[in-house]
């Protein structure tokens, strides 16, 4: 399945604006790198999957509708996937997507 270009044309509108900003394919889909790390990605198996903080993942997972994303057979703490339906009001993209630019602000430069 490719990747949801509507969904990621939505995302590049909240983060066009960002320094450090670069656009890349990868895991099948469309991923958003702020400083060469991704915060956010138009999932190629659909819907979006968004890097946050690992020691808030239990906590987002069950007081929202993501899941942690699952290479391999193993389940990745701070790798966080949500269907489209989930991601289809603006607010809730607008609120996955700013917290995903924010994670990958909060790590530190690439060397």
């Amino acid at each position: 399945m490719p990747y949801d270009e509507t969904l990621a044309a939505r995302i590049r509108s909240l983060v066009s604006a960002e320094e450090g900003l670069e656009e890349k394919k990868m895991f099948g889909g469309l991923a958003f790198l702020i400083g060469g790390k991704m915060a956010v990605a138009a999932s190629g198996q659909g819907g979006l999957l968004v890097r946050v903080d690992p020691a808030e993942s239990a906590r987002l997972v069950e007081t929202t509708p993501a899941e942690e994303m699952e290479m391999r057979g193993r389940t990745m703490a701070g790798w966080l996937r949500l269907e489209s339906a989930d991601v289809e009001a603006d607010g809730e993209l607008s609120a996955w997507v700013r917290r995903g630019v924010e994670f990958a602000r909060s790590l530190p430069a690439k060397r």
